[in-house]
């Protein structure tokens, strides 16, 4: 059994869980004052009809001249518990997924198609998501208490366990999933970048001997190159996500496409790529903190590469 494990590339479930957790909750606390950053950027006009933008630096001069440093993980708390979920149904889904194909076409080691990874990286995203979209909504309410604050208006909630209450409360259990449409497609992009990217990228790269072997040069190399895949394709999606989230009970937009649709109209097109930099700045840094450190624990745990 376990020389089959290592053939073909599996390893014990449980393991692979627990090191994905760990990874993630290492990258996001290294990165979410910049994931904070972006969810502020794509907010603001929202609904307002205001085309007024507001860049990144605005953005960190006004939450550290009003809220100081610690308003940078204002959400970190439900955003860590996301990540307990989120991450390793969609990675050890996208390993399970590519090594039944792979064994189910006894292609003889060879590699999937670009294709065929990108999509098995969005089915394994949309999965994780829909299980994690609680925690995401509770992080994106509180993100964006910050700016309540700000104005001198008193925050909807004081953490995570009772904004989770107040919106079991007022919005029902329906409410938890508020804007899960959008966040789904987020996730397919997400994670059809994402995965398919880095996964093809650092075979890519240790095949054509770029790095000298499987090695932190080559997960860098991967990492950069499917965090600018993941940010382009998923960037106009996160912002009618996070736009939807951030709605209470009598919410600005009918739906996803209702956001769209508004957020062009009043803003432009290039209001869809709000937070763009710094959607890149994180998704850059996260994804090599995370695809190295999660190569790393697995090289430790006597496990097979990603």
């Amino acid at each position: 059994m376990e020389r089959r494990r290592r053939v073909t590339g599996e390893a014990p479930t449980e393991k692979r869980i627990l090191l994905a957790s760990l990874s993630a909750m290492v990258a996001e606390s290294v990165t979410f004052p910049i994931d904070l950053t972006k969810t502020r950027m794509q907010l603001h006009g929202s609904g307002s009809g205001s085309s007024h933008r507001v860049g990144a630096i605005g953005v960190v001069s006004e939450i550290m001249k009003q809220e100081g440093m610690m308003g940078f993980y204002k959400g970190l708390s439900p955003a860590i518990i996301r990540h307990l979920f989120y991450t390793p149904i969609r990675i050890i889904g996208y390993e399970n997924l590519k090594g039944f194909i792979v064994r189910s076409e006894a292609n003889n080691g060879e590699s999937l198609p670009l294709a065929t990874k990108a999509l098995l990286g969005g089915v394994s995203g949309v999965m994780a998501q829909v299980v994690a979209s609680p925690a995401d909504l509770v992080k994106v309410r509180m993100q964006a208490d910050g700016r309540l604050v700000s104005q001198g208006l008193k925050p909807r909630y004081s953490g995570p366990v009772e904004a989770f209450t107040k919106i079991l409360q007022s919005e029902g259990v329906k409410g938890l999933w508020k804007g899960v449409v959008p966040n789904i497609q987020r996730a397919f992009l997400v994670n059809m970048g994402e995965l398919a990217c880095y996964d093809h990228a650092k075979h890519f790269v240790i095949d054509k001997k770029i790095s000298g072997g499987d090695n932190i040069y080559a997960h860098t190399l991967a990492s950069i190159m499917s965090g600018l895949a993941s940010t382009t394709l998923s960037c106009p999606a996160d912002v009618v996500k996070t736009r939807m989230m951030n709605q209470g009970e009598k919410g600005v937009y009918r739906s996803s496409y209702d956001c769209l649709v508004k957020t062009v109209r009043f803003e432009g097109v290039r209001a869809l790529w709000k937070g763009f930099l710094p959607t890149w700045g994180r998704l850059g840094p996260w994804q090599f903190v995370f695809w190295v450190s999660y190569e790393k624990f697995r090289q430790l745990a006597g496990l097979s590469s990603f």
